[in-house]
């Protein structure tokens, strides 16, 4: 697949990176955009992300990559972790950066669009705008880890999310814990 990466300044770099580990060396096309926030936050959380040598990377402001055109044919593109107000820049059609002018050719071309975001509370306002992307042909997968497959690790807890974000973009994720589907480990129920 051709696939089209962006993080933002929300917290949840760990995301991040365990999407780029689970789709490292398994022949996808990866592009890849950061804003100076998230670039930030990545520091702040992980230290240095871990990127893929394949991995093409972008400029936030520049538009001279192939996805910020409707001409060029990308299967997908996954905003991890996509901020709230990048939400917000999407549903108002703002296409000043990188990121939110692929975000919106990705719509106006029908194409896979998946935003993880990683705000709560929502206010009003970010409720309307996640509705008005979804309307226009985004999915919205907010960032809430699962736990019936008795995470250990951080990275574990963190791959419940990616893995369904894999499962969106139609790739396998064999590790993925599926309820009712694999052994739960049984639990004892105190009455």
């Amino acid at each position: 697949m051709r696939l089209v990466i962006a993080a933002t300044g929300a917290s949840g770099a760990i995301y991040l990176q365990r999407l780029l580990h689970h789709l490292e060396g398994k022949g996808h096309e990866l592009h890849l955009v950061m804003t100076a926030y998230a670039k930030q936050v990545i520091h702040q959380e992980l230290g240095t992300l871990d990127i893929p040598p394949e991995t093409r990377q972008y400029q936030e402001k520049s538009m001279m990559a192939p996805f910020a055109s409707g001409s060029a044919l990308f299967d997908a593109m996954v905003i991890l972790p996509c901020s709230m107000g990048t939400v917000g820049r999407i549903a108002s059609g703002t296409s000043d950066s990188l990121i939110l002018r692929s975000a919106d050719v990705f719509l106006k071309e029908r194409r896979k669009l998946i935003l993880v975001v990683r705000e709560t509370p929502w206010n009003l306002i970010q409720a309307r705008n996640v509705v008005t992307v979804m309307e226009a042909g985004a999915s919205v997968l907010p960032a809430m880890p699962s736990f019936y497959s008795n995470p250990k690790t951080l990275e574990e807890l963190a791959d419940t999310v990616v893995h369904r974000v894999l499962d969106q973009l139609g790739i396998e994720a064999p590790n993925a814990c599926r309820w009712g589907e694999e052994r739960l480990k049984e639990k004892t129920t105190v009455s």
